[in-house]
């Protein structure tokens, strides 16, 4: 079957780019600039994806500014790239066919917090350890945790995930509703505080994880939790990479309420421990923490530990006062920067994959098999308590051979997680990175989706060259 494409925006001509240019000058003054070293930094890749800077960038403060700018964008036909804190893994802030990078950073308001119904609405600018401060004397917290402070906003367009999924779920689950800006400007509100609803299609599950290709979100109504009683961390090595995702598996199967099971392999503590000042034996690890009661989580650190040891797990290393937990997670989170410090001068390809939680041990092994077969550096991490995880190949970009050995490495990743039911990616998205991908996972799939895109975006001025491939 023939696959029906979005389509790139059509040419825009100097003069009438250099008109809007005026006019946006001249309504938004200095928050609206063509500096190169600005439009640069709102290209950021974060990979071996080529920088593609926007022609401008535009700082918004309102929604009603959002949709004016994107009004006159459309007027002029010129792409509208929005920008949240610039974290993203794939290629998704980059401006092929140029255009007004947008950015919602100043739009960082915490507009309610319902504390009796467990939810709040926030702008996009708003980062998650913002919303956590805001929480924290309230006894409330926001659990989606993808390691990086992004914006919410961003998160939602990603439809991010992170360390808390196994038991709190993904953006997905976390958005009650939102409101964002099409692309003609103007503005749609989703959803409800209700926790659930039966009214017509579900527009806001459409947008989140839509990249700013279907719409720019410009607030959130989030759910919230209450702070656990106890909370304990912990750190356990396993004696090889099977026994520990087998021990992840076996501690999933018989329904233990893990809050987070994260996986780094040897390569990756030896990173950690140069990075963050620790000395964690350099065998594969699992960092875990359960949320609860006093008594229940003493009880699921006991069953997890029976179950540690027998799949060749050492003995677990706990830590209860929230400095250490800080400390310990922290590690995790600098992971990606870990990474990039063990070999200076190269550059990081970060790629994911996501499999059913029965194939994650075999995956894993597979992905490590190949990375010895093919002698490259790529330390493994993972959100495993979901089947996801990551693998970061460093090379030297000049070295074609070496970009060659990864382009097949990221091929094989991603065909085994297709063959046993998993997907391409668990939580970085498509952006540019993995467009070759969709197809084979979604197949026609993918014609609905370019549908949607033109019937929402018929100029296809939002965030072109992302998630479809290009005729």
């Amino acid at each position: 079957m023939t696959l029906v494409m979005a389509e790139a925006p059509k040419p825009v001509s100097a003069e009438a780019k250099d008109t809007l240019f005026a006019v946006l000058v001249a309504r938004f003054g200095p928050r609206f600039s063509v500096g190169q070293a600005l439009r640069e930094q709102h290209a950021n890749t974060l990979t071996w994806l080529k920088r593609e800077a926007p022609d401008a960038v535009l700082f918004a403060e309102t929604i009603e500014e959002v949709s004016e700018a994107v009004k006159l964008c459309a007027e002029a036909r010129v792409p509208v790239i929005p920008f949240g804190t610039g974290t993203s893994l794939e290629g998704h802030l980059n401006a092929p066919f140029g255009g007004v990078s947008l950015d919602l950073s100043r739009m960082n308001r915490i507009l309610a917090v319902h504390e009796a119904d467990l939810d709040c609405v926030v702008e996009p600018g708003v980062t998650r350890k913002q919303l956590n401060d805001h929480l924290r004397d309230l006894g409330l917290f926001f659990p989606v945790d993808p390691g990086a402070d992004a914006s919410l906003g961003g998160m939602a367009a990603t439809r991010a995930s992170g360390t808390n999924a196994v038991r709190y779920g993904t953006m997905r689950d976390a958005v009650l509703g939102l409101t964002a800006v099409l692309g003609d400007g103007s503005i749609v509100t989703t959803g409800s505080r209700a926790r659930k609803s039966a009214a017509g299609y579900d527009l806001t599950r459409l947008l989140i994880g839509s990249e700013g290709t279907l719409g720019i979100i410009t607030a959130l109504t989030l759910k919230l939790y209450g702070i656990p009683e106890t909370i304990l961390s912990g750190v356990c090595t396993f004696t090889s990479i099977e026994g520990a995702c087998n021990a992840t598996i076996a501690a999933l199967q018989i329904g233990l309420p893990l809050a987070r099971i994260e996986l780094a392999d040897a390569v990756q503590i030896r990173a950690c421990n140069a990075y963050s000042h620790l000395t964690l034996p350099e065998q594969p690890t699992l960092f875990l923490e359960f949320h609860g009661s006093e008594a229940g989580t003493r009880e699921q650190v006991e069953s997890f530990a029976e179950i540690a040891r027998a799949e060749g797990g050492g003995e677990l290393q706990w830590a209860t006062r929230q400095e250490d937990r800080n400390r310990l997670w922290q590690a995790r989170h600098d992971a990606y920067w870990a990474a990039r410090a063990l070999r200076p001068g190269a550059e990081l390809v970060t790629t994911d994959v996501c499999v059913p939680i029965s194939a994650l041990a075999a995956s894993v092994s597979a992905a490590h098999q190949d990375i010895d077969r093919l002698g490259l550096l790529a330390p493994i991490v993972g959100h495993v308590g979901d089947g996801n995880f990551h693998v970061m190949p460093l090379i030297d970009p000049a070295d074609q051979e070496e970009r060659r050995k990864v382009q097949e490495f990221l091929d094989r990743l991603v065909e085994r997680a297709l063959a046993c039911g998993g997907t391409c990616t668990g939580e970085h998205g498509i952006g540019q990175g993995k467009i070759n991908y969709l197809a084979a996972e979604h197949g026609s799939g993918v014609s609905v989706m370019a549908a949607i895109k033109k019937a929402l975006d018929p100029l296809n001025i939002l965030n072109p060259g992302k998630i479809f491939a290009l005729p």
